[in-house]
């Protein structure tokens, strides 16, 4: 496992694109830090972001979380565009010339997807960390570690969506086109929801339907933090609107989410396995 591993982290730090799109991932998961530097004064009104309670304890772990999968957009296209190099290199034909089965070709391409994934999870576990510890006015040990829940959604979250990357580059060779029916399928989604409560099925039933669909369960895995905030109960009890939504994660969730990774990365084996290279 350690040498395919070694073999794609090879191919991906020689690809120049690639090299800079994985740096920039980086720096900006680490840019949540400049949060905490947000601050402005009108008058008497004095607002610093980082004391409306973003990074206390164990809530850092939920918005975080959350933020962070926002950029995993820089990764999906490292993650097409390696695929789309492997077929226009012909680096694909090579390698299995020189004795790289086709199981052995798809697990290198699994273990780089879980790679990323593990790397960005260890990353934002410790920026949060780090920022929890500096900001955060709760630091007892119990708190600290608690709703750790939303980091491992987090991973689970990348996985999959990455997997599903892994599957387009496979399915449509081109990293452009690729990327294209992944913001098609998020549309096909939609549609499917939308005609399913329209025509077929109470609205209730249609949206129990849209969160087994793939983009929509990972979304699901982790819910926006924003209302969690005081500051937005606040001011949702001033106008008599009242938040009770769940934001837990589920383990049902979890488990849609690796159906749907386990589903994408036997497909591209079987696509893999079919196709005439």
């Amino acid at each position: 496992m350690i040498r395919l591993l070694q073999i794609e982290f090879i191919k991906l730090w020689n690809n120049r694109a690639s090299k800079i799109l994985i740096i920039s991932y980086f720096v900006l998961l680490t840019s949540i830090a400049l949060i905490a530097a947000i601050k402005f004064d009108i008058g008497p009104v004095k607002f610093h972001l980082a004391e409306q309670g973003i990074f206390n304890f164990p809530y850092i772990w939920h918005f975080n979380s959350f933020v962070a999968a926002l950029f995993k957009l820089f990764l999906a296209i490292v993650i097409v565009s390696m695929m789309a190099n492997e077929y226009s290199n012909k680096t694909i034909k090579q390698n299995l010339i020189d004795g790289l089965s086709k199981k052995e070709f798809i697990l290198s391409k699994f273990l780089t997807v879980i790679s990323f994934a593990l790397i960005s999870t260890v990353f934002v576990f410790v920026v949060s960390l780090v920022l929890g510890l500096a900001y955060s006015d709760y630091n007892e040990v119990s708190i600290i570690f608690s709703d750790l829940e939303f980091i491992l959604a987090f991973f689970v979250k990348l996985v999959g969506f990455f997997s599903f990357c892994l599957f387009l580059g496979i399915f449509v060779k081109r990293s452009a086109f690729a990327l294209g029916f992944l913001i098609l399928w998020l549309i096909v989604e939609q549609l499917i929801f939308g005609l399913l409560g329209w025509k077929v099925m109470s609205w209730e039933n249609a949206g129990r339907v849209k969160d087994l669909l793939p983009l929509e369960s990972m979304s699901n895995l982790i819910e926006e933090p924003f209302t969690r905030l005081g500051a937005v109960k606040t001011v949702a009890d001033q106008i008599g609107e009242k938040l009770s939504l769940d934001y837990h994660v589920h383990w049902y969730e979890v488990l849609v989410v690796l159906a749907w990774t386990a589903l994408f990365i036997y497909l591209s084996y079987a696509l893999l396995r079919k196709r005439d290279l």
